[in-house]
């Protein structure tokens, strides 16, 4: 019994200082202080509709399933102020049919700007300022279809976006 207990016990200590942590914790690149993280509706500098608000919506479901903090879109009562703006979106195609010329696979591109800043202070506890994500689709040969697959790939990029944001504020990757 006491052989068991000395095992569990080195096991313990050993994935200890393996990198292991529970999930939902966060580690020391945001102060201790922020609880409440507010997140408004990101700026749109482009003239493509709605991007803005799946890129907000996705990263407030981001942080939700994967962080402790408390997540409300006022800036009122809160610790710090994630402001995000899309500062740039465009398609361009990458594969064409080589028996049609039409074009088969699109790359969508999207950048953006990012800040979080404590209320308390002012100070910018992170910024990105020309963050760049890419995502691929392919195009429907059949002319019913062509269009409707845009909007698909820009829900794809703003899950990638927010997955990559929330760990870069998690971990303190700027």
């Amino acid at each position: 019994m006491k052989r068991l207990a000395a095992s569990v016990i080195f096991a313990a200590l050993l994935s200890g200082g393996c990198g292991y942590r529970m999930a939902g914790q966060t580690s020391k690149a945001l102060p201790p202080s922020i609880r409440i993280i507010a997140v408004p509706v990101f700026a749109n500098d482009t003239l493509t509709f709605k991007i803005e608000q799946n890129l907000t919506s996705a990263v407030v479901h981001e942080f939700l399933t994967r962080t402790r903090y408390r997540v409300q879109s006022s800036t009122e009562g809160s610790d710090a102020t994630l402001r995000g703006t899309v500062t740039s979106i465009y398609s361009s195609p990458v594969l064409f049919n080589p028996a049609s010329g039409r074009t088969t696979e699109v790359l969508l591109t999207v950048s953006l700007r990012i800040q979080l800043v404590s209320n308390s202070t002012g100070e910018a506890l992170f910024e990105a300022s020309d963050w760049t994500y890419r995502e691929p689709y392919q195009i429907s040969q059949d002319p019913a279809t062509y269009f409707g697959e845009n909007q698909p790939a820009l829900e794809r990029l703003s899950r990638q976006v927010a997955a990559t944001l929330v760990s870069a504020l998690m971990e303190g990757v700027p």
